[in-house]
């Protein structure tokens, strides 16, 4: 081969070798054309068929008495009123309060409610719990939804 050939396959071989780095090493811009992570999502409120709560938002760090505040239909409530309770992850009963309806509750439609919850001796990872209220006791009428909070 001639010396110009050389160069040239030399100069082939640099050009591919820069083109693998860019292509699997170097990170990809993002959409504002720099390297930074984009923002983490927004955390939105929990939303159920029967319960939706605004304050505080899943994945929450919560003190050790907070209040929840959302909306649940008329039929989750009895006497305006269902029971709010923290559990840790083994499902111990570590908190608990009272939702209190907030308008008239003898409907199907959403009804607002407000309850403060106290939680005692626990720190850490948990579920917050809202729990249909159920005066008559028959398993076909219990529900509840939950979502995870972090006590601190």
């Amino acid at each position: 081969m001639s010396r110009g050939a050389w160069i040239w396959l030399g100069g082939l071989t640099v050009a591919v070798a820069i083109l693998a780095v860019y292509l699997f090493v170097v990170p990809a811009p993002t959409q504002n054309g720099d390297n930074t992570p984009p923002p983490a999502p927004t955390p939105s409120p929990f939303t159920s068929a029967n319960v939706n709560v605004s304050s505080p938002m899943p994945n929450a760090t919560v003190s050790k008495t907070f209040n929840v505040v959302g909306a649940a239909r008329g039929t989750w409530y009895f006497e305006a009123s269902f029971p709010v309770q923290v559990r840790d992850p083994e499902n111990n009963l570590v908190g608990q309060g009272i939702a209190q309806a907030g308008a008239d509750w003898m409907t199907t439609e959403f009804v607002p409610f407000s309850a403060t919850v106290v939680v005692a001796g626990y720190s850490g990872p948990a579920d917050l719990v809202l729990i249909k209220d159920n005066p008559s006791g028959l398993p076909e009428n219990d529900d509840a939804v939950f979502f995870p909070i972090v006590v601190q």
